[in-house]
């Protein structure tokens, strides 16, 4: 596994704790930029070239997560949850405390045993509000010397090989896209007739609101925005096809409308661009019709005065949990035709 794609999965940054996350893509967009910046909300922004029109790239980086909100007597940690995270996920999962000196403190989410409930609370799933941390103190005041309310909680950092190009980590949601925006600036550095000033952004608090996507597209303003994110796979048991017949390994989705018409609606002349430009370069493809979730699309073609989006999503497994799986290749894919819809975009529209 890539060194850069790795320390990303890995890298703690829950929506507005981006730091972390943020340290790697400045360093990573420092190496194909001619400059880079980190605004006040949190977002990190490289800009590459010049030219008539200007194109905005935006991959969010925060992940879902969770912060702590009460420490009691018995030093148990309760906490909050930030982005969207079902409850019956969480029971008996290792979590990391990220504490103020940025240190890491395991700990495991612990519930009341199923031995100990009764007929009716077993009945009913378990809310995470009745959910707790255990990190082995046994006070308030020895946690207090490590963990205080405010801290993020991530799951449990993973990264690796699942088997040939099926890869597996936490934070693939929306990290692997992250990753792949920096390898699209690689590539877009090596042409030297594109008439554009390319903006690569890796957007805050999008798992909360869309809002790094609002508050960075506002300033750039674009002439054309591509959103790369991650978007749910249904190979695998319990989703029909007709529900998501999107395949790991089958190419990168082209987005053409979001939660249904709630979010992004891409534009038919942007639809066109982007499915031409993976025809006419051979580039594995599957078009993505979503009925609930949007990225940060929905934000940027609604700014200023409407701005024209794309979307490109990765296929995952297991989005918004633990650890999710994802096939490298169509990464690569994601990568190849964002590409080729910059250059096509800057001529075209």
């Amino acid at each position: 596994m890539d060194k850069l794609l790795k320390d990303l999965l890995v890298s703690d940054g829950v929506s507005g704790y981006e730091e972390n996350a943020g340290k790697i893509m400045k360093e990573a967009l420092s190496k194909v930029c001619d400059s880079v910046e980190t605004d006040s909300f949190g977002n990190v922004m490289g800009k590459k070239g010049s030219g008539s029109k200007k194109i905005m790239i935006a991959a969010h980086m925060d992940e879902i997560g969770m912060v702590v909100k009460h420490i009691n007597e018995k030093g148990f940690i309760y906490f909050i949850k930030v982005g969207g995270i079902n409850d019956s996920i969480l029971p008996g999962k290792t979590v990391r405390i990220i504490n103020k000196k940025g240190g890491q403190i395991t700990g495991i989410i612990g519930t009341k045993p199923p031995h100990l409930m009764s007929d009716e609370e077993r009945k009913v799933p378990v809310k995470f509000e009745n959910m707790f941390i255990d990190i082995g103190l046994s006070s308030r005041e020895e946690v207090l010397k490590v963990a205080e309310v405010g801290d993020q909680i991530i799951f449990e950092p993973s990264a690796g090989v699942l088997n040939g190009d099926f890869y597996y980590g936490k934070a693939a949601d929306n990290r692997i896209s992250c990753y792949a925006m920096v390898k699209v600036m690689e590539a877009l550095s090596r042409l030297n007739n594109l008439d554009a000033e390319i903006y690569a952004c890796a957007t805050a608090q999008e798992e909360v609101g869309l809002k790094g996507g609002k508050t960075s597209s506002f300033k750039i303003n674009p002439d054309f925005a591509l959103v790369i994110d991650t978007t749910v796979a249904g190979d695998m048991p319990g989703i029909e096809e007709k529900v998501s017949a999107l395949k790991l390994g089958k190419g990168v989705a082209v987005t053409m409308i979001e939660a249904s018409g709630r979010g992004t609606i891409v534009p038919q002349k942007v639809r066109k661009i982007m499915l031409e430009a993976a025809k006419e370069n051979n580039i594995a493809h599957q078009i993505d019709i979503i009925d609930g979730g949007m990225t940060d699309g929905a934000i940027i073609y609604t700014n200023r005065e409407g701005i024209l989006t794309g979307i490109l999503s990765i296929p995952t497994r297991y989005i918004h949990a633990p650890a999710s799986v994802f096939n490298i290749k169509d990464v690569e894919s994601a990568v190849d035709l964002a590409v080729k819809t910059i250059e096509k975009a800057v001529k075209e529209l």
